[in-house]
């Protein structure tokens, strides 16, 4: 059982690392933002924390079961971000973050506290610098072979 400093380090950890996403997400003017980037993270780390600390004492209980229906539950928050418009889709980068977010709430809800921050520094090179090159060459690039077969049908 976790001590309690040990409990709010954590979800504060989580909460700060969930906001340091959304940060992004929000400069981006995108609908999953500080908030609730924040929010995922914390809930992820409390579920994680508190399965660990109540059940991890009884070996007939199997505390991780709980800890993956975070992910589960996280996928159909993810799902609703998720929107058509027209011929596009938009949304899938925010569910993932989303997905994302939650999975590095559980890492330092199990205390794995370095790979959490390594965690958070790809996710936002992901989002700042991948970004980057996908608006410079991704749209000439990837989708040219898109286009051309939309025109031929």
């Amino acid at each position: 059982m976790l001590e309690f400093p040990e409990t709010f380090f954590r979800i504060l950890l989580a909460t700060a690392f969930g906001a340091a996403i959304g940060f992004e997400r929000e400069r981006s003017h995108k609908s999953a933002g500080l908030r609730t980037n924040a929010l995922v993270a914390m809930g992820a780390s409390l579920i994680t924390v508190i399965s660990l600390s109540a059940f991890s004492d009884n070996p007939l209980i199997d505390p991780t079961r709980i800890i993956s229906n975070i992910i589960v539950g996280i996928g159909f928050i993810g799902g609703g971000a998720i929107i058509q418009q027209g011929q596009k889709i938009r949304g899938i980068t925010t569910a993932a973050t989303l997905w994302v977010v939650a999975a590095i709430g559980i890492t330092i809800g199990m205390g794995f506290y370095r790979e959490a921050v390594f965690s958070v520094l790809v996710v936002y090179f992901i989002l700042t610098f991948l970004w980057l090159v996908e608006k410079k060459t991704g749209n000439k690039i990837l989708y040219q072979g898109l286009k051309e077969d939309e025109f031929e049908k």
